[in-house]
């Protein structure tokens, strides 16, 4: 069976176009090809939720380049058998493939607009397959109503930390780093920022969360954390946290006060119906997301003097790999203006919308 997936993988990849690289034979950075992205299977403990393969993909610039695109990719999460078990009602992306390639989205994937503010940059794309947000470090098995019992990979950590310790190996060294990821990669983005940092002492850093500030339910943090043993990765500087007091906010507030020279930053849609849809799985309830992202964003603020946040109107989520990147607006701030000016280092304001239940739009 894990043959026949892997030349599942191997057929896709030559229908697509990419290069492919065996684990067992993980390129440098001189064999890539600018300007194009190379998928890469690591191997080693790396895994996907489901226990297939993992990979990543890396797309040097066109032209050499000392600016690096660290990107985390969304795709749901899961902690019980109902929403892991992929033969019931999974909530969560299981594998990776060829077809999970960034050369088919739009924004900041778009590399032939002109107002890409990353067009000059290395990227580095680390997918996500693990229904753990790049949080877990463990092997759950779930009571399940179709399976009996269903056993899910939670080897986020593992997944990224893979990652990052290539790009630290063989990526140009960068003047600048941009942290960024979506919904369930932006969850964990000032997280990893931290390694980020460490690896790079002389570069300058900035961090940006894609659509995953609402969430706000202690009693639903604290089931999804033991279920992913978040607490076997934390650092030292979380060391007086207790478990159950962990939240996804925290992740800025332990992380961000620790690095003032590092821009921390989070954008969000007022009725996005993604989160609206975690929210109300785990609290059963209807809610308002408007408050809970406003009261995440404030206790963000009151712990981070180096935080800002861009809250638009509308239901849309994510903003990143779309096209309404380069239109959305708040106050007549275009989010592509404003993401510029964070990963050229410079102030950025935060700004909310005022009526929010449609988006604020700027013509092309």
């Amino acid at each position: 069976m894990m043959r026949a997936r892997m030349w599942v993988v191997l057929i896709g990849l030559l229908m697509l176009g990419l290069p492919i690289v065996a684990q067992d034979d993980l390129p440098t950075w001189d064999d890539l090809e600018a300007g194009a992205w190379t998928m890469i299977e690591p191997g080693g403990e790396t895994v996907c939720a489901l226990g297939t393969p993992y990979a990543y993909f890396v797309r040097p610039a066109k032209q050499p380049s000392d600016q690096l695109l660290i990107y985390f990719q969304g795709g749901g999460a899961c902690w019980l058998g109902q929403i892991c078990d992929p033969d019931d009602s999974p909530t969560y992306d299981q594998s990776v493939d060829a077809g999970d390639s960034p050369d088919h989205y739009d924004g900041i994937f778009n590399f032939d607009n002109e107002e890409n503010p990353f067009l000059s940059y290395n990227v580095v794309f680390i997918p996500y397959c693990t229904g753990d947000v790049f949080l877990g470090d463990n092997v759950a098995t779930y009571s399940s109503r179709v399976n009996d019992e269903v056993t899910i990979y939670h080897k986020g950590y593992v997944n990224a930390m893979t990652v990052l310790d290539w790009t630290f190996a063989n990526a140009p060294q960068p003047s600048t780093v941009f942290i960024t990821g979506s919904s369930a990669g932006a969850i964990p983005s000032p997280f990893y920022t931290q390694f980020v940092a460490k690896a790079y002492p002389d570069a300058r850093i900035e961090q940006f969360g894609d659509a995953a500030g609402g969430y706000r339910n202690q009693v639903l943090a604290s089931v999804v954390f033991s279920a992913w043993k978040t607490e076997s990765i934390l650092t030292d500087d979380f060391a007086d946290i207790r478990l159950g007091a962990l939240n996804f906010e925290m992740l800025y507030r332990v992380v961000g006060p620790q690095y003032p020279d590092i821009t921390f930053s989070q954008y969000n849609t007022a009725h996005d119906e993604t989160q609206l849809g975690f929210l109300s799985l785990g609290m059963n309830i209807q809610i308002d997301l408007l408050p809970f992202i406003d009261q995440n964003m404030a206790d963000i603020a009151a712990d981070v003097d180096n935080f800002a946040s861009f809250t638009q109107g509308g239901d849309l989520h994510t903003i990143l790999p779309r096209e309404e990147f380069y239109t959305y607006a708040v106050d007549g701030v275009r989010i592509v203006d404003w993401v510029r000016q964070l990963a050229q280092g410079e102030d950025v304001p935060t700004l909310r919308c005022t009526e929010c239940d449609l988006p604020e739009k700027i013509a092309e």
